[in-house]
């Protein structure tokens, strides 16, 4: 292959590749070499996505620049937490305006008696 163009490699051999160099306990450079993948640091990155994500974090397409505009997505378990939270408040602060409310119109009537 011509020096420049990156070589793409399927999902299935870079799972391949993670699971014999765990179970032979290899280092990155000997996987890279009975491999013969030419730098060792595509390993490394290759056990992030694997130990972070599994094999399946494999078949995510991540070639190009990142979006830096959008949000990520959070999970949504999280998201239902964080709604319930707000909803929680909300019904929470309503009570204690109404609560406040009370109060000064009790001040004012106690105000009223006295004059």
């Amino acid at each position: 292959m011509p020096k420049g163009i990156p070589k793409k490699y399927t999902p299935e051999f870079k799972k391949q590749v993670m699971e014999t160099m765990i179970s032979e306990h290899w280092s990155y450079r000997e996987t890279a070499k009975h491999f013969e993948i030419n730098d060792h640091k595509r390993i490394i990155a290759w056990e992030g996505i694997y130990l972070e994500e599994g094999p399946e974090g494999f078949a995510v397409e991540r070639r190009g620049r990142g979006s830096k505009g959008k949000p990520r997505k959070i999970p949504a378990k999280i998201e239902e937490d964080l709604l319930a939270e707000v909803q929680r408040l909300r019904a929470e602060n309503e009570y204690l305006k109404n609560l406040q409310a009370l109060v000064l119109e009790e001040e004012r009537r106690q105000r009223k008696k006295r004059r």
